[in-house]
């Protein structure tokens, strides 16, 4: 998280005071489509550097260009990447997206890795890009970074079931049931065997006080989340994009 220039609200104080948000998930490059993220109105972007390229030279341009439009960015991470969480948060992300936590113990993992002691193991500088270059007291730079959201992913079967603990985990903000994953784990079953699954982790985030994130493909998919009590939706870009470019396609002739 940047020392900010202005009192605008952190995405973890927006979801303190209640807020629902929306985002989209972009892989690099996409830096036009993180203005126009910005353009459109959208609260954040989600970064996906986990099955995109994990660039960070290009993250900075982005995470630049979502600044300049009130945006914030969350970055998704590899698995148990510490270095690379070092670097996306020093850049200047809102956040991070940690996949692949199956328990407790993981989720600690990933609340260490995404702030200073006391909270956690980042390794502090406040010459980065989120401490303004070295401009900014330490005191300050350590109070913004307190800001950063720690979002865990679910996406096993074992994951599901200890939900609660993961989504407990002190220093866990919001949590993410990763459904391609899940159905893979499975053996891709049948849509409402995941389905169920997710119902299920959904329930034991909200019952630990946490967020439920989660990654829609549509309007009307976002509306029946929201509707569930999601408060953290991202929609799937390359799907709204495929799906919409489906649509301009001449139909072929008899």
């Amino acid at each position: 998280m940047t020392v900010p220039r202005t009192r605008r609200r952190s995405l973890k104080q927006r979801l303190a005071a209640g807020d629902s948000l929306r985002g989209v998930l972009l892989r690099l490059p996409s830096e036009t489509l993180v203005e126009m993220a910005g353009v459109a109105g959208l609260d954040y972007v989600v970064i996906d550097c986990e099955h995109g390229p994990a660039d960070t030279a290009l993250l900075q341009h982005h995470i630049m260009a979502a600044e300049a439009h009130g945006i914030d960015v969350l970055v998704r991470v590899g698995t148990a990447e510490p270095t690379l969480a070092l670097r996306c948060l020093d850049l200047g992300a809102a956040g991070l997206i940690h996949p692949h936590v199956d328990g407790a113990e993981d989720a600690r993992r990933a609340v260490a890795a995404s702030h200073y002691p006391p909270w956690g193991e980042r390794g502090f500088a406040t010459y980065s890009r989120s401490g303004r270059f070295g401009t900014v007291p330490a005191a300050e730079h350590v109070a913004a970074s307190r800001q950063t959201l720690v979002i865990p992913m679910i996406e096993t079967q074992r994951a599901c079931a200890a939900a609660d603990e993961i989504a407990g985990t002190e220093g866990v903000d919001a949590v993410l049931v990763g459904p391609a994953d899940l159905a893979a784990d499975c053996g891709f079953p049948a849509p409402e065997a995941v389905n169920r699954l997710v119902r299920q982790a959904h329930r034991a985030i909200v019952e630990s006080g946490r967020t439920v994130m989660t990654i829609v493909p549509h309007l009307e998919a976002a509306r029946a989340a929201e509707e569930a009590g999601a408060r953290l939706i991202v929609f799937n870009m390359a799907q709204v994009l495929m799906d919409t470019m489906g649509t301009l396609v001449r139909p072929s002739r008899p």
